[in-house]
């Protein structure tokens, strides 16, 4: 509701656009430092802390409504943002390494990005008779009780580390203590696992914001939108189930496989122009991004050794973030239908593809 809630206050467009440009650029901008930030002192702790300055922000949008509080707000959103990508995944897969379980970090982290996308619906469900019951000040106080709920959920993860371990590593690094990317060797980062990542979720990561608009263009009533948007994110929510056992059996080829067939899925859904039929195409291209993300950020895990484990995964989320913003700019300088610019950025997928058969 917050691109309502700036328009409502009286915002133009230009102000509005500034405001999405500043949350974007506080990510990219914090994501490598608080990543870092994670592994010299405490991934939870960055876990604990992000959620509460994203409420800081949305209490600032309620009770001080103007520009300069909505700018606060984006930027506080950024950072906390920033301080939960990396330090979640270095969490999850060093704790599970601690258990010699590290083999399951694909499927708990699928099961983790479903949870994520159902509770993107949940809340979309929500937020209308929130907003018909109490206006944005409920929103705003629900949304702040939600943040309040993940830092909680995040204080009471595990996080430990054994002997030998550096401060806040758990693979057995024994270099020097120290702090961000100084104590992540250049040599060791996997550069090709690095580039994967935002080349995989960067597309798709932009193209889910223009779903409503794809599936009013193909003749959906803005009253029937959002029930073909649930078909759409049912696709990711799957995907995202889909990564434990398709770890087994989905190497290079097979991941190179999935992006084809996803970004034809997604093509031809695009160009159909029957909103039914667009959102089960769109679905099934989403449930395999979904499924490809997290089994790039699974490739990425695996090449990571030695300490800065949470710094080289901010590296892939700032890469996202920047792959992103491109995919944005693409879509406007595109200046075409929305059914045409979706075929045209899916063959971008070609690239990662090529890059997976081709490379060792």
């Amino acid at each position: 509701m917050y691109a309502l809630l700036l328009a409502d206050t009286g915002l133009s467009v230009g102000q509005i656009s500034s405001l999405f440009a500043l949350w974007s650029v506080t990510g990219v901008l914090a994501e490598v430092p608080s990543g870092a930030w994670a592994d010299a002192h405490s991934r939870r702790a960055a876990l604990r802390a992000g959620p509460l300055l994203t409420a800081a922000g949305f209490a600032l949008w309620v009770w001080a409504p103007s520009y300069w509080s909505f700018a606060a707000g984006f930027a506080l959103w950024g950072l906390g943002g920033a301080l939960a990508s990396g330090a979640l995944e270095a969490l999850v897969h060093d704790e599970l390494a601690r258990t010699g379980a590290v083999a399951r970090y694909p499927a708990v982290m699928g099961r983790a990005r479903t949870a994520e996308t159902l509770g993107v619906v949940a809340s979309m469900a929500a937020a209308g008779p929130l907003l018909e019951a109490g206006g944005y000040t409920l929103v705003g106080l629900v949304s702040v009780g939600a943040c309040v709920l993940a830092a909680g959920a995040a204080h009471v993860m595990p996080e430990h580390r054994g002997p030998g371990d550096g401060p806040h590593e758990a693979d057995g690094a024994d270099e020097p203590d120290g702090a961000g990317a100084s104590r992540v060797r250049p040599a060791r980062w996997p550069a090709g696992a690095l580039l994967l990542v935002p080349a995989v979720a960067g597309v798709w990561g932009a193209l889910d914001e223009y779903t409503p608009l794809l599936v009013r263009e193909a003749g959906a009533g803005d009253g029937q939108v959002s029930w073909y948007l649930l078909v759409i994110w049912a696709g990711a929510a799957a995907g995202g189930l889909l990564a434990g056992p398709a770890e087994r059996w989905c190497g290079r080829r097979g991941l190179a496989l999935l992006l084809v067939v996803s970004a034809a899925s997604l093509a031809q859904g695009a160009l159909l122009g029957a909103p039914l039929a667009v959102a089960a195409l769109v679905g099934l291209a989403f449930a395999g991004f979904q499924l490809a993300t997290v089994l790039a950020d699974a490739r990425l895990q695996r090449a990571v050794r030695g300490p800065g484990r949470a710094t080289v995964t901010s590296v892939a989320g700032m890469g996202t973030d920047l792959a992103v913003v491109a995919a944005y700019g693409a879509y406007g300088a595109l200046g075409a239908s929305h059914g045409l610019t979706f075929a045209v950025l899916a063959s971008a997928y070609a690239v990662p593809a090529a890059f997976l058969l081709l490379r060792r």
